[in-house]
């Protein structure tokens, strides 16, 4: 199976961006799902709808939010564009809408492992003289490593495979922010490009099936590891 140059430039661009899409989304998926774990206050359930606001709007919508926010002229992109930092129509626009579409998924499988964790251990860290912080760090997200892990592949995937979001904030162009979806998408409109169309899923259920199994593998080693360290 053989890939045009056009093509493997969508590859290269949609592992990007859901790579990158991962990495900004994990310290503010770790910090709002413990949040949502560990601590009562007032709208929290305003809080967790928020979060999760993206997986019930329609995709469309989301991307014109964040280009009404993000744009070149928008209520935050005409700061950011004084400082050079561009978002609307490039790759790292695309990495922030996936980012946002991922987002919930990753919030609620940390959240869920942060919640199965038994609190006892936590507060005998905190009988031991450990700080709040060092709770955290030394018991809290250790514990919660295969959520984390599963968080993320999921984020990883849905970022992949993120399309309506994608071309409303930054378009589909060819080299700078057509991922692999709107390659699909752009192939669909040709009469001669159901080869493409094919090659091109093909390859999106491998990366999704390559990642799900690894995610599983590292998982279950990393509960392993941490049950028996327990």
């Amino acid at each position: 199976m053989q890939f045009s140059a056009e093509e493997w430039v969508a590859i290269t661009l949609s592992l990007q961006v859901a790579g990158l899409a991962v990495v900004v989304s994990l310290p503010l998926g770790i910090l709002a799902a413990y949040i949502l774990a560990r601590h009562e206050f007032f709208g929290k359930s305003l809080f967790s709808a928020l979060i999760s606001l993206p997986l019930i709007l329609p995709p469309v919508v989301t991307g014109y939010l964040l280009l009404v926010a993000f744009g070149r002229k928008g209520i935050f992109g005409g700061f950011l564009e004084t400082f050079g930092i561009v978002f609307s129509f490039r790759w790292t626009g695309a990495a922030l809408a996936a980012a946002v579409m991922g987002f919930p998924l990753l919030v609620q499988a940390i959240r869920i492992s942060m919640e199965a964790i038994d609190r006892r251990l936590e507060a005998a860290s905190s009988t031991l003289g450990a700080s709040p912080l060092m709770v955290f760090l030394t018991v809290t997200l250790p514990l919660s490593l295969p959520g984390i892990l599963a968080g993320a592949v999921l984020c990883f995937a849905r970022s992949l495979g993120e399309f309506g979001a994608t071309i409303t904030f930054v378009s589909a162009i060819p080299g700078e922010t057509q991922t692999l979806a709107s390659a699909v998408h752009a192939a669909l409109q040709d009469p001669d490009g159901e080869p493409t169309v094919f090659r091109l899923t093909l390859l999106s259920i491998v990366i999704s099936f390559a990642a799900i199994f690894l995610s599983g593998f590292v998982s279950r080693f990393i509960a392993r590891r941490v049950g028996a360290s327990g």
